[in-house]
C-alpha cells in the first residue's frame, strides 16, 4: 500500500464537487483509504491563488484545512515562495541569487500549477492505496477526468524545501533591513 497525493482535474469544475462527494461515499464503503481531500480552486483574477473551497478529513483528527499537507501546499502556492515557484520563474528567477534553489524546490508545485490552470477547480486526495482502479473508474470513466498520482514522501519533501527557502528569504529580508 503506497501513500499518494492523487491530483483529479476536470473540465467543468462542478466535476470536481461531484467526485468530492462520491469518493466521500466510496472512503465509507472502504473502495478508498483517504487521509485527506479537498476540492481546491485556482483563481482567475490574475492573482494566481489557491483557495481550498471544501476540505474534508478522513482521519478523524480534525485537521483544519490549513493544518495538513494539503493545507501547507495550497498556503505555499497562494504565497510568495508560490510566485517564485511558479507563474513568474523566468523574469523573477533572473533577479534572484537563490535560481537553483527555486529550481530544486519547483517539483510539485509547478507539476500543479500546470494541471490547475487559472479559473480550474481540482480535487486532491491523499489517500493509501492498493488498488487505483476504483478511483480511475469513478475519475477517468464516468466524470471524464484526469488522474495524476504523486508519492506523498516527494511531496512531503518539495514542502519541507519550499518552507526552508521561505525562511531562509525571510531570514535574508530580516537581515538587510
Amino acid at each position: 500500500m503506497e501513500k499518494r497525493v492523487i491530483i483529479m482535474n476536470f473540465e467543468i469544475s462542478s466535476q470536481a464537487y461531484e467526485a468530492f462527494s462520491k469518493v466521500k461515499k466510496m472512503h465509507m464503503s472502504r473502495e478508498v483509504k483517504g487521509d485527506q481531500m479537498a476540492v481546491i480552486r485556482h483563481s482567475e483574477d490574475g492573482q494566481h491563488q489557491f483557495e481550498i473551497e471544501d476540505f474534508l478529513d478522513f482521519t478523524g483528527n480534525n485537521k483544519s484545512a490549513t493544518g495538513g499537507l494539503i493545507g501547507m501546499l495550497v498556503g505555499i502556492l497562494g504565497g510568495p515562495i508560490g510566485i517564485l515557484l511558479g507563474w513568474f520563474t523566468g523574469s523573477v528567477i533572473g533577479g534572484t541569487q537563490d535560481v537553483k534553489e527555486v529550481r530544486n524546490a519547483q517539483g510539485v508545485f509547478s507539476f500543479l500549477i500546470d494541471k490547475v490552470s487559472e479559473g480550474s477547480t481540482a480535487l486532491l486526495l491523499i489517500a493509501d492505496e492498493d488498488d487505483n482502479r476504483p478511483l480511475n473508474q469513478l475519475i477517468m470513466n464516468e466524470l471524464g477526468g484526469e488522474i495524476t498520482r504523486l508519492d506523498y514522501d516527494d511531496v512531503e519533501e518539495d514542502i519541507k524545501k519550499a518552507q526552508d527557502m521561505a525562511k531562509e528569504k525571510e531570514n535574508h529580508s530580516n537581515l538587510e533591513k
